[in-house]
């Protein structure tokens, strides 16, 4: 009998992830992670940790598994959250759930699981895992899960083989509403259970909260850019390569007060991210405002009014070499290489056509259409048909 140790989150999906694999004969552990202690900046009640973990034992022992909690705040902490903190001083936007699986539930959780004699680490997400045999060695693909509505692939944009080699993902040939139906038939105490939002394990957090208690307040302007500014005037240029071409569709706009008007004040630009309409507190416009650029040098927020504004759409981003992760490092590209792909800059965006193209110091994520609000820090992913093979943080 294989031993696989879930991450029991409290959740559902974990829940009957559980549940699957001790039908399927697996000897099966449930550890549930703690990773936050600090109920000061979570939205009352929403995600409380101890409740979480209650449920977590309660599925454990209605499935007649072993349970333990592990605390992992610490790492966490350093990780996860000082790391955000980082990239938004930086001004750009991470994403702590594709890092909360790549640094702690496959990594520091799975070191923990192997040090339990674990062959697998097993987790509720809503995808798949392939083997295929490269050069006459197993070679392990990423799949979407079959519920498109809930496909999580791109979470996990960021694992090795190493990481995958060792992970089960038992619902991913499930609808969320399947996962639901066996765990009511199993009388699983989480089978009702919404399912959490907010930060990967910290639940439902007040952001501009959590980012004042390390990053201040300082006080900056909010600007207004005309949509028919002459900044956005399409100008024909020719170029000598392709890879110039790229590096100005890839390039973001510069903008300065003297294109703009004043319509506000902010509390800190690095609070604020492309692409973002709440929080900015300024009315008596015909259209919504979106953030269109900030600039934590100077403190300023630049917007523009509507979502088809064109201060939010790109062509093309850029990859630094050392932010490229291929999980397929079969398929990585060479200097001057191309490949025609599906890639999403978000979770839940539609899969979009794309050209990767790779330079010497990196690589273009050229987009047939161009892509609203292309943000700093968050992570590209790159598709062939149903698999995930590739991602990279944009630059």
């Amino acid at each position: 009998m294989k031993r696989v140790v879930v991450g029991l989150s409290g959740g559902v999906d974990s829940s009957v992830a559980a549940y699957l694999l001790k039908e399927q004969g697996y000897e099966v552990i449930g550890l549930f992670m703690k990773n936050w202690h600090d109920d000061s900046v979570t939205i009352s009640n929403e995600c409380p940790w101890l409740e979480d973990s209650n449920d977590a034992l309660l599925v454990a022992q209605k499935l007649g598994i072993p349970f333990q909690t592990v605390d992992l705040s610490e790492q966490y902490k350093e990780k996860i959250v000082d790391y955000m903190f980082s990239e938004y001083e930086k001004g750009r936007t991470p994403n702590p759930d594709v890092l909360c699986n790549r640094e702690i539930k496959f990594d520091v959780f799975m070191k923990i699981a192997l040090s339990l004699g674990a062959d697998y680490v097993a987790t509720g997400h809503y995808c798949r895992k392939g083997e295929i045999e490269v050069d006459g060695k197993p070679m392990y693909q990423l799949l979407s899960g079959v519920d498109d509505n809930k496909d999580q692939s791109y979470f996990l944009c960021q694992l090795s083989q190493d990481q995958l080699a060792k992970s089960l993902f038992p619902i991913g040939a499930l609808t969320k509403p399947e996962v639901r139906e066996i765990a009511a038939k199993m009388e699983l105490i989480t089978a009702e259970k919404k399912d959490s939002q907010g930060l990967c394990f910290i639940g439902k957090v007040r952001l501009p909260e959590f980012l004042q208690q390390q990053l201040q307040p300082k006080d900056g302007l909010i600007f207004e850019v005309d949509a028919d500014n002459a900044i956005y005037d399409q100008k024909t240029v020719n170029f000598d390569s392709i890879e110039e071409k790229l590096a100005f569709e890839a390039a973001n706009i510069q903008y300065t007060p003297e294109v703009a008007k004043v319509v506000g004040k902010h509390q800190g630009a690095h609070y604020f991210t492309i692409g973002q309409r709440k929080g900015l507190n300024v009315g008596g416009t015909k259209e919504a405002l979106f953030i269109i650029a900030t600039d934590v040098a100077t403190n300023t927020i630049y917007t523009g009014q509507g979502h088809s504004h064109p201060g939010l759409f790109k062509k093309a981003l850029f990859v630094a070499n050392d932010e490229i992760h291929w999980i397929r490092p079969d398929l990585a590209l060479s200097n001057g290489q191309k490949m025609e792909v599906m890639a999403r800059i978000r979770y839940r965006q539609e899969l979009q056509k794309a050209t990767l193209h790779q330079f010497e110091n990196g690589m273009y994520v050229a987009f047939d259409a161009a892509q609203s609000a292309i943000t700093q820090g968050q992570f590209v992913s790159w598709h062939i048909g149903d698999e995930l093979i590739g991602s990279g943080v944009i630059s």
